[in-house]
């Protein structure tokens, strides 16, 4: 596969020091830098972070700013993040992209549906529509209250109320997963788009109820990345690669995506396994 000069570009590594460590969760850490490249981005774009001496790892970009700063928020549950987590303000890291399409901002009556870390790119589209949209609302899930990541930020970007939280052990707002209010939300009220981003199995959930009730959707998706420019096959679904033709779907390409979407994925060992 042939790499145009844009590609080319974002693709090189850049190093560059970490500005900032903001602690946002038990589990979670909002990292800022400074890179050119990617404060270009746009909402649910993602990068490419190198850990020196560990590993490169995808990540959504949570802001990014006509000033160069940029900010990602990561989740520690492995090795990688697991190094990033220790490193402090002024250490080094590495930077490749933005990588992939982004969400197109829409109009009118707006549901965002969000969960864990997928709650981070859908705050950069909000922020992008808040000043567009007739009516903007949110739904938001994590497995505690400690994990509930940026609502005080999302409240404010809501039109008519605040961000619809819930947890799964019910220690804030709806004991359910981010799905459960959905159903009666979306037979009580019109929407105009929905935009999710999560975990896999909450977003087939989401795209199900949205084809239900006939809303238009945009789901970002989350798989295993080794290089982000679609060479290693590692995030393919069915016929896409979610690194060069995602990470944003529409409803028109997830119908083509129903025998996986949800179901299954490719491990790093590249065999297919189902989801748990």
């Amino acid at each position: 596969m042939k790499l145009s000069a844009c590609h080319i570009a974002v693709n090189k590594l850049r190093t560059t020091q970490i500005l900032n460590v903001k602690t946002e969760s038990p589990t979670v850490k909002t990292f800022t830098f400074k890179d050119k490249q990617c404060a270009k981005a746009e909402p649910d774009q993602f990068l490419m972070l190198w850990i020196p001496q560990v590993d490169e790892i995808p990540i959504s970009i949570l802001n990014a700013r006509e000033d160069g700063t940029v900010s990602v928020a990561v989740k520690e549950v492995g090795e990688a993040t697991g190094a990033l987590h220790g490193m402090e303000t002024g250490e080094i890291i590495g930077v490749r992209g933005p990588f992939g399409n982004s969400f197109t901002a829409g109009e009118g009556e707006i549901l965002m549906v969000g969960g864990g870390t997928g709650i981070a790119p859908l705050l950069f589209l909000a922020k992008r529509l808040a000043s567009k949209a007739e009516r903007l609302s949110f739904v938001m899930g994590a497995k505690t209250r400690d994990e509930l990541l940026f609502k005080n930020e999302l409240d404010v970007l809501c039109t008519e109320q605040s961000a619809i939280a819930t947890t799964e052990d019910g220690s804030y707002g709806l004991e359910c997963l981010a799905t459960g209010p959905l159903e009666a939300l979306l037979e009580k009220e019109k929407f105009d788009m929905i935009y999710t981003c999560g975990p896999e199995q909450m977003v087939r959930r989401v795209f199900d109820l949205a084809e239900k009730h006939g809303t238009a959707l945009q789901a970002s998706l989350e798989r295993i990345m080794r290089c982000g420019i679609g060479l290693c096959g590692s995030c393919v679904i069915g016929r896409y690669r979610v690194c060069r033709d995602g990470p944003v779907f529409a409803s028109s390409r997830l119908r083509e995506l129903k025998g996986e979407l949800g179901i299954s994925k490719w491990d790093f060992s590249g065999r297919k396994i189902p989801l748990e």
